[in-house]
């Protein structure tokens, strides 16, 4: 499995358990779907691409965008590195590796 399918589909776990703690830990159910919607698009652009299907890299790329500055805008307004900082260090390498591995 090239680094970029993998990039994608671990932080696509990440988003998944995150949103599922989310909603554990506060019964946010705005975490919970977004986390599961996200995660499951990031798992499935990263597979699609491991199996040659260029628009799966796009997907991936695209939400991880969106989840990059999703969590910036929370971490500037909460200054808290969990979740917020480190799903935005994470998504930052995340995209990094997507666009240039």
């Amino acid at each position: 499995m090239g680094l970029r399918s993998l990039a994608a589909i671990v932080y696509g776990i990440l988003a998944l358990v995150g949103g599922i703690v989310g909603y554990a830990q506060a019964r946010s159910m705005p975490s919970l779907v977004a986390g599961v919607i996200s995660g499951i698009l990031l798992i499935v652009g990263g597979i699609a691409h491991h199996q040659g299907a260029d628009w799966g890299m796009v997907l991936s790329i695209i939400v991880t965008i969106v989840l990059v500055i999703t969590f910036a805008v929370r971490f500037w307004k909460t200054r808290k590195f969990m979740p917020a900082g480190f799903m935005l260090l994470a998504g930052i390498i995340a995209l990094l590796a997507m666009l240039f591995a």
